[in-house]
């Protein structure tokens, strides 16, 4: 007789019992997609190198929210694709701004569905850098009225969170006293804490036509190799009274990520960002991996690994799968 006592193999033999004692589990409640607003009507335009995702014109942006809320996903984050951009980013805080006329309309067609609206001025800015630039540097204090004004404009537009993700130093406490000012306690702020200068964003470059026209964003964002300073930008902007704390990007990161749970009691979210997703697309359209599988795992081991809320270019396909 065998002398073998304990066998996990016994909980394995079949799906309702794998489902039985499964650890971490997916709900299309844990997703947030991303939707890029751009001007003009019936605008449905595919990003070359995200296949599947789409610059989409507001009465588009109306029809694929409604589709993701029909399907069980509770929130959108907007990014905005202005008609100009100039050195002060107005774009970002007209009253008729993109994603102002983008959330508006969201509000009026689907007014159950969370909206997020990306607090940042890169895709506003001639330049391309998401603050004030002078002699070539991007000035941090000189930034910030941009970045509040910019949030108290989308909250007035419908928003239920901001999410600043510009990387300023003091961001969240300038836009939570500007919001408070204004009569908008109630605005949540979903804060980019730990965003890294990633090579990973690829993608979202093209889409948001965003890419700087000199320099990088090294100097702002996140140097990749830093764990310990990740937990610092997350205190300050737990201090400065985020509601929400975003690690981003998702999958190089798992570590930061799992560190900002241990550590941090808020909500947490994961940025599975463009990068991450184009490159299962491409295997996928090789035929080198099966898309699916690997969508729900890499997107388990993201929730696996202390996220809440997992933003992604996956969201509708995910909830599809998951049923």
């Amino acid at each position: 007789m065998s002398d073998i006592i304990h066998r996990p193999r016994r909980t394995r033999r079949r799906e309702q019992l794998r489902s039985l004692v499964r650890e971490t589990r997916l709900a299309r409640e844990d997703f947030i997609l991303p939707l890029f607003a751009c001007p003009g009507e019936g605008v449905r335009r595919e990003i070359s190198s995200m296949p599947g995702v789409y610059n989409l014109s507001v009465d588009e942006i109306v029809r694929e929210a409604a589709n993701a809320f029909e399907i069980g996903i509770q929130g959108i984050i907007l990014f905005g694709l202005p008609e100009a951009k100039d050195e002060t980013a107005s774009g970002a805080y007209a009253e008729d701004g993109i994603v102002q006329q983008a959330a508006r309309a969201v509000r009026r067609a689907v007014p159950d569905l969370v909206i997020i609206a990306d607090t940042c001025l890169c895709e506003y800015t001639s330049h391309g850098h998401c603050g004030v630039v002078h002699e070539g540097e991007v000035l941090n204090d000189e930034s910030l009225e941009l970045l509040t004004r910019t949030a108290v404009s989308q909250a007035q537009a419908g928003a239920d969170i901001v999410a600043p993700s510009a990387m300023m130093d003091g961001q969240v406490g300038a836009i939570r006293e500007a919001l408070d000012d204004e009569g908008f306690e109630h605005i949540a702020i979903m804060s980019y804490a730990v965003k890294y200068a990633s090579a990973f964003y690829g993608p979202f470059r093209e889409a948001a036509d965003s890419a700087p026209a000199f320099g990088d964003r090294r100097a702002y964002q996140m140097d990749a190799a830093n764990a310990r300073e990740a937990m610092r930008e997350a205190e300050l902007d737990y201090t400065e009274g985020a509601d929400m704390l975003m690690v981003k990007p998702a999958m190089a990161y798992l570590d930061i990520l799992k560190q900002v749970r241990d550590r941090f009691d808020l909500p947490l979210a994961a940025y599975h960002v463009s990068g991450e997703y184009a490159m299962i697309k491409a295997a996928a359209e090789r035929g080198w991996i099966d898309e699916r599988r690997v969508m729900l795992e890499t997107l388990t081991s993201i929730k696996r690994a202390g996220a809440d809320i997992i933003i992604t270019y996956y969201a509708q396909e995910a909830a599809r799968a998951l049923g």
